[in-house]
């Protein structure tokens, strides 16, 4: 009987209301016992004296890429940067090729999670077949198959009808629709924020509207329909403000922030550096303040990295030429210790309900807590040791990040999933 006793480490469960230090027990890959002094006998120990033992960290959106982009990542190697990053779940969205749209290849993905993935791993349907915005894809044969969620994420569905049916149809088999919001006609040609910066660096702008509208009009659907609504990587104040406000009339509505929308902002970008841009992009100061705001407030329910790998030889284009997209499962932790617990914004309880509970009640998982038999998933941290992101050590197959090189203080030390450890810090010595 396989049996792994953590011992003296400062437990914190938001899920439960739970912080204090004790000891805690898992066989079988369950929880078994949370208690002072658990006996060790015939067990395998770790020591978490001054760490914070939390429940396992969701990620609910990753792209894996995996089928047919295997050259940039696979379910085995992005799921090994999960664990390294303090990550025991991830959901990777369907754009692939072929795109997720049908049990056939949301099969494909879960048995491949099975055999070769370092985490759970839960595939996010298309909401369209092939992610075109014109005909719903098969999404109760794929929901049958393992899907959690459906969504065009990188596609947005710019036609309202087909998005109305869409949340008609989600709200039937009981899935969260998630949306990537972005007018195309306003972003058209657009490689960064529009802004005084774009125009000093002379490159094309993306306005914060384009965002905004997409929000306003799915909204209103939602409303309508009675969808769970989800607003994937939110960046626009404005944006936060609808959300918050549809969150305050009592509208099944939720939203994620990605780490590097309230860590960053386009003054941070060195000129023409591919590993800046991304969707949304890096806006103004004012609207990463309000992600921020958010997070702190609750109109964003999840911090979630928008994990986009993409090949050398893609990235180092030119920036007008370069795909959209950075990774960042093994710097979320650090970056959100770094600007949102250390300032004293959040406390450490919000910190982590942010990657467990939420994330986990916005797609039905039975994951996020270590309740008495629930599934063994642990993430320990520390909130202070100091360590250095070398993307050349990363296990994903890309390298497009702009946080290489970056010190932090506090991070994940080990990784538990069902009752295994998948990784820890003190490997890399």
């Amino acid at each position: 009987m396989s049996r792994l006793v953590i011992k003296n480490g400062r437990i914190v469960d938001p899920a439960r209301n739970l912080d204090r230090t004790t000891d805690l027990a898992i066989e079988e890959g369950l929880v078994r016992e949370i208690a002072d002094r658990i006996d060790t006998t015939g067990s395998e120990v770790f020591d978490a004296s001054g760490l914070v033992v939390a429940p396992g960290f969701i990620d609910m959106h990753v792209h894996l890429r995996e089928p047919g982009f295997e050259h940039a990542e696979t379910i085995e190697t992005g799921s090994r940067a999960a664990a390294a990053g303090g990550f025991t779940s991830i959901c990777c969205m369907p754009n692939t090729e072929p795109v997720n749209d049908s049990a056939t290849v949301t099969s494909y993905i879960v048995d491949r999670a099975r055999r070769f993935a370092a985490v759970n791993v839960y595939p996010i349907g298309a909401i369209t077949r092939n992610s075109a915005g014109e005909e719903l894809a098969a999404i109760a044969s794929m929901k049958q198959a393992g899907i959690v969620a459906i969504s065009d994420d990188g596609k947005p569905v710019m036609n309202a009808r087909v998005v109305r049916r869409a949340m008609e149809y989600a709200r039937a088999v009981d899935l969260p629709l998630i949306e990537h919001c972005e007018d195309l006609h306003l972003s058209a040609g657009g490689d960064m924020h529009e802004g005084r910066q774009s125009t000093r660096l002379g490159l094309r702008g993306i306005p914060r509207s384009s965002e905004d509208v997409m929000v306003a009009r799915d909204l209103i659907l939602a409303e309508l329909t009675g969808v769970r609504y989800h607003v994937a990587h939110i960046s626009s104040r404005n944006s936060v403000d609808m959300v918050a406000f549809a969150k305050h009339r009592g509208l099944p509505v939720t939203s994620e922030a990605t780490p590097h929308h309230f860590a960053l902002t386009d003054e941070n970008m060195l000129p023409y550096d591919s590993s800046y841009k991304m969707k949304p992009p890096l806006r103004e100061r004012g609207d990463s303040e309000a992600v921020t705001e958010g997070l702190v407030r609750g109109s964003i329910d999840a911090i979630a990295t928008d994990h986009a790998p993409h090949a050398g030889a893609e990235k180092m284009q030119e920036f007008e030429r370069c795909p959209f997209g950075i990774i960042g499962l093994e710097t979320a932790i650090g970056l959100a210790l770094e600007r949102l617990y250390h300032p004293g914004k959040v406390p450490l309880s919000r910190l982590i309900q942010l990657f467990t509970e939420n994330p986990a009640r916005i797609l039905s998982l039975q994951r996020g807590t270590l309740r008495i038999g629930a599934a063994a998933d642990v993430t320990i941290l520390s909130l202070d040791r100091e360590w250095t992101y070398d993307v050349n050590r990363s296990p994903s197959k890309s390298r497009n990040t702009p946080f290489h090189g970056r010190a932090f203080r506090g991070g994940p030390v080990a990784t538990v999933v069902d009752g295994k450890i998948v990784w820890r810090a003190d490997a890399l010595s």
